[in-house]
């Protein structure tokens, strides 16, 4: 099995910034997918963005040009640069990993970032 524990929330003024961190433990094959999802109340949980093992990099549009996804593949750790946030940026983050060997998936348990106008 996987754990993911994020962390890097919290409350921040519009225009600020925030990281968020997620470390994966457990039995991690070396091909996967980790990415941030989000989930604002009544609303959908989205990719926000994502990269692979192999360094790929996706982003919604919404965050392009404000986030940055990177990794630190030694420590299975991915990061979520949050800058020049906005109040539409409120909302659980949430780690994911997706197994491209096993085609499994795991979620962390969120972490709240909250963007005030």
């Amino acid at each position: 099995q996987v754990q993911l524990v994020e962390s890097g929330g919290g409350l921040v003024q519009a225009g600020g910034s925030l990281r968020l961190s997620c470390t994966a433990s457990g039995r991690i094959f070396s091909r996967h997918i980790m990415g941030w999802y989000r989930q604002a109340p009544g609303k959908q949980r989205e990719l926000v963005a994502a990269i692979s093992s192999g360094g790929s990099i996706n982003y919604v549009d919404s965050v392009k040009g404000r986030f940055t996804i990177s990794r630190d593949s030694a420590e299975n750790t991915v990061y979520l640069q949050m800058n020049s946030l906005k109040p539409e940026d409120t909302a659980v983050y949430y780690c994911n990993l997706e197994s491209i060997v096993t085609m499994m998936g795991y979620w962390g348990k969120g972490t709240l970032v909250t963007v005030s106008s």
